[in-house]
């Protein structure tokens, strides 16, 4: 038995388990035992092991069918969920990347290329946020400067220009908030995407697959189309950033998340996104395979349902749902604003008239 608890240990320590699967991870816990034991003894456990995967379902169904915001954000943040990389490898056939913004440099944050998905070929722009500690240094952990963004548009400038459709995967914490990324212009590059992309002649499809985190993800966020996994999150400001200004204190961020509406579920209450694409049981890392198709047949549906309108339509039809962001349905908030307590910063300055000079 003390085999099979060193694994999901291992496992749990690894990230496999997040903290609200415990039993889920107990299950497992039992069904290697039992298995070893089987090895060890010769003896047929597969009925045991049959009801233990049965029960393990069943958890899963039940921590999933009621995962509060904060939850959904700690799985879309899982370490094995799957990454840019996995999406390309698995989804997209023949695809040759493009590098470099012209300006500055090539950022690994953001990725660009030309592939074929289906019998479509499209343009790929996606944020990639890197498996291992090296691949994450190199890509920034997902956070893109300015050239990132400078590189996208350029790309699809090129793609609008043979009219070849463009499909964005955002997965991202958030653009990249350093001092050198300020200097290069990294609203000034966010805001001009948002402006350019809204007039691209061609369809956009964005889906957001993991984090989709403040300006960094609304920079490659404007299309016809915005999708999200089941689990992955949406939001003007990450929950402990939220948390971080409004209570001074990143241990609110449960409470931030409930209060920001970012789950697909909420979004599509409020009419920001247009679809949510089903996620395997417990989580996309739980098959990756099974997620990357949902994804790829959700694109090739509606690439096709886009390219039957005329270019004029498609334009006003963009505008049209980019003006009517703001206007559908309110949710009230789970926490009353009676009860969120603000904490106000440690000194106010008070400014006389003598203080100020013309």
């Amino acid at each position: 038995m003390a085999i099979a608890e060193k694994e999901i240990r291992e496992k749990i320590g690894n990230g496999d388990y997040l903290d609200f699967e415990q039993k889920v991870a107990d299950l497992d816990r039992q069904i290697e035992e039992l298995r070893r034991l089987s090895s060890i003894k010769g003896i047929d456990y597969s009925d045991e092991v049959r009801k233990l995967q049965m029960g393990q379902v069943e958890e899963l169904k039940r921590v999933y069918s009621q995962l509060s915001a904060w939850q959904v954000v700690q799985v879309s943040r899982h370490p094995k969920r799957p990454l840019l990389p996995d999406y390309l490898n698995l989804m997209v056939k023949d695809f040759r990347e493009l590098h470099g913004d012209r300006c500055f440099g090539n950022d690994r944050a953001m990725v660009t290329g030309f592939g074929q998905i289906g019998r479509e070929k499209v343009l790929i722009v996606g944020q990639n946020k890197g498996r291992g500690l090296k691949e994450k240094m190199a890509c920034n952990f997902g956070c893109p400067n300015p050239e990132g963004y400078r590189k996208a548009l350029a790309k699809m400038k090129f793609a609008a220009k043979f009219g070849i459709p463009i499909v964005t995967l955002i997965d991202t914490p958030g653009a990249y908030p350093g001092i050198g990324a300020e200097e290069r212009g990294q609203a000034q590059a966010i805001a001009n995407n948002l402006f350019e992309m809204s007039r691209l002649a061609v369809p956009i499809i964005c889906i957001c697959i993991g984090e989709g985190g403040s300006g960094g993800a609304l920079g490659i966020g404007v299309g016809d189309r915005l999708a999200m996994l089941e689990f992955a999150y949406y939001s003007v400001i990450s929950p402990e950033g939220c948390a971080g200004i409004l209570w001074r204190d990143g241990s609110e961020a449960p409470q931030a998340a409930e209060a920001l509406k970012l789950t697909s579920k909420d979004l599509l209450k409020l009419e920001l996104i247009d679809e949510v694409i089903a996620e395997p049981l417990g989580g996309a890392h739980r098959n990756i395979h099974d997620t990357v198709y949902s994804v790829e047949q959700y694109i090739i549906r509606t690439l096709a349902a886009l390219k039957r309108t005329n270019t004029t339509a498609l334009l006003e039809s963009r505008y049209k749902k980019l003006r009517a962001i703001g206007s559908g349905p309110v949710i009230p908030a789970a926490t009353s604003p009676a009860a969120i307590k603000i904490v106000e910063p440690a000194r106010k300055i008070k400014y006389q008239k003598s203080n100020i000079k013309m």
